[in-house]
C-alpha cells in the first residue's frame, strides 16, 4: 500500500480533524462512545481534534476543551419522545458551522451520521473542497420506537431516511460502517457503493483481568446485559427468559444502563416474581461496568437493531461467553457452541434454553467458551481501527485491503 506524495508531507504531519457527531457524551450509546474513542485516539496520536456536537441542554452554542478534543457544542432542542436525544435546527446552526470551519481550518472531516450536524458539516466540507470520511452507526429502524405515528407512516419515514443517507453520504470521499452486514444494507437501501466495513474497535486490554487482580464472582450464575434500556433492545425478552430457566440453576440477571423503558421492565420483573433475581444497576461508570463484565458468567444481547454492539465486544474482551439474538450484525460475534449461542429473536423460550445450555456446563467448559470469546475479539482492537481511519484521512485507498480482510 502506497501513500500519496505531498509537498506538505501529508503522510506524517499532524492533521486537524473535525468530527461531526449528532450524539456524543454525556449521551450513552454506541455511536456517542465511538465518537469519543475516535477523538481520544487521534489526539493521543498527535492530531488536532475538534468535535461539532449537540449541547445536551438549553442555551447558546459554546466551546469546551476536553481531554480528548476541543468540543464545540451547538444549540439544540429536546424531543418529547426521548429522554436525552437533542436535535438542531439548520437555520440556527448553518452559519455557526461555517464560522467553525473558518476557525478550525480542518484538513479532513469525519461525520458520524447523515442527520442534522453530520449532514451540514459534510455540506460545508464539500463546499470548501475538504476531504470527507462518513461513518454510519444507525439504521432507520433505530428511530421507530420514538416516532409516535402509525406503522405505515413510519415505513415511509424509514424509506426517506435511507434515501437521505444515500444523498448525503454519497458525497463523501469514503463511506464506512462497522460490519459487512451494515454495508450490504446501505448498498441495498441507500444505493451506496463501496461502503467499507470497518469495526468501531475497542481497547481490549481495558477489560482483561489485571495482573494479580481478583474479581469476586457472584455466589450464583449471573447473566449480564449492558446498554440503553430502549424498546429495540428487547430486555423484556431476557427478563422473561430468566424467569423460565430451571429453578435449581438459580440464574440471576444484572442490568447496566438507563432508558425510557426501565419503568415497564421493573413492572415486568415484579409481575414475574423474579425481583430477588434481577438487579437494575443503572448507568455505571467505566470502572464499574468493567467489573460487571468480569463478574458475569454470561453476557446477553437480545437487541435486534445492532450494527455492531460495542458492549458485546467489551464483554468478549473480558473472556465472557455470550448469547446473542440472531439479528443484524450480532451473528458475526458468535461461533455457535464455541463462544456461546445465537437465539431466535424475541423468543424467550429459546433464549432460556441457550442460557441454560451455557450456565449448565462445568466451570472449565464455561471458561473455555470465554477464552474463545477473547480470541475472536482480537480483530476488533482499537489500534487497527485508528490505523485505518488515519490512513483514510490522509487519502489512502484501502478498498481492496478491507475487502480482503
Amino acid at each position: 500500500m502506497t501513500l500519496p506524495d505531498s509537498d506538505t508531507d501529508l503522510t506524517s504531519k499532524p492533521l486537524t480533524i473535525l468530527i461531526g457527531a449528532d450524539t456524543y457524551p454525556p449521551h450513552v450509546n454506541g455511536a456517542a462512545q465511538f465518537g469519543y474513542r475516535l477523538a481520544k485516539g487521534m489526539t493521543a496520536r498527535g492530531h488536532h481534534v475538534h468535535v461539532a456536537a449537540v449541547r445536551s441542554d438549553k442555551g447558546k452554542s459554546f466551546t469546551e476543551v476536553r481531554p480528548e478534543a476541543t468540543v464545540h457544542r451547538l444549540r439544540s432542542h429536546s424531543v418529547p419522545t426521548h429522554e436525552y436525544w437533542r436535535i438542531v435546527f439548520p437555520w440556527e446552526v448553518k452559519k455557526e458551522i461555517a464560522l467553525l470551519f473558518d476557525h478550525v481550518q480542518p484538513d479532513v472531516v469525519h461525520i458520524q451520521s447523515h442527520y442534522m450536524i453530520g449532514e451540514h458539516v459534510l455540506y460545508e466540507a464539500v463546499r470548501r473542497g475538504i476531504r470527507v470520511v462518513a461513518t454510519n452507526h444507525f439504521m432507520p429502524e433505530n428511530l421507530n420506537p420514538f416516532l409516535p405515528f402509525p406503522q405505515w407512516f413510519i415505513d415511509i419515514i424509514g424509506r426517506q431516511s435511507w434515501k437521505d443517507m444515500g444523498k448525503v453520504m454519497g458525497q463523501a470521499d469514503v463511506v464506512t460502517t462497522p460490519t459487512p452486514l451494515a454495508a450490504k444494507a446501505m448498498h441495498d437501501h441507500a444505493f451506496l457503493t463501496d461502503v467499507l466495513p470497518l469495526s468501531n474497535g475497542i481497547d481490549i486490554a481495558a477489560y482483561e483481568p489485571r495482573p494479580d487482580e481478583v474479581v469476586q464472582k457472584n455466589p450464583y450464575p449471573t447473566v449480564l446485559f449492558a446498554g440503553r434500556l430502549a424498546e429495540e433492545k428487547h430486555v423484556d425478552v431476557l427478563i422473561r427468559a430468566i424467569a423460565k430457566t430451571p429453578a435449581e440453576l438459580n440464574v440471576h440477571l444484572e442490568i447496566v444502563g438507563g432508558g425510557e423503558v426501565r419503568p415497564s421492565l421493573e413492572k415486568l420483573v415484579e409481575s414475574l416474581g423474579v425481583r430477588d433475581r434481577v438487579r437494575f444497576l443503572g448507568l455505571a461508570p467505566d470502572d464499574e461496568l468493567r467489573l460487571a463484565y468480569l463478574r458475569a458468567d454470561l453476557f446477553c444481547m437480545p437487541g435486534t437493531a445492532e450494527l455492531q454492539s460495542l458492549v458485546t465486544l467489551e464483554a468478549m474482551s473480558a473472556s465472557t461467553p455470550v448469547v446473542l439474538a440472531n439479528a443484524m450484525a450480532l451473528p458475526h460475534l458468535v461461533a455457535d457452541g464455541e463462544n456461546g449461542y445465537l437465539f431466535t429473536p424475541n423468543d424467550s423460550d429459546d433464549l432460556a434454553s441457550k442460557i441454560t445450555a451455557v450456565l449448565g456446563l462445568p466451570e472449565q467448559e464455561q471458561a473455555r467458551m470465554g477464552a474463545e470469546s477473547h480470541r475472536m475479539v482480537q480483530k476488533h482492537g482499537i489500534k487497527a481501527t485508528l490505523d485505518t481511519f488515519e490512513a483514510l484521512y490522509r487519502g489512502t485507498d484501502l478498498g481492496g485491503d478491507l475487502a480482503r480482510a
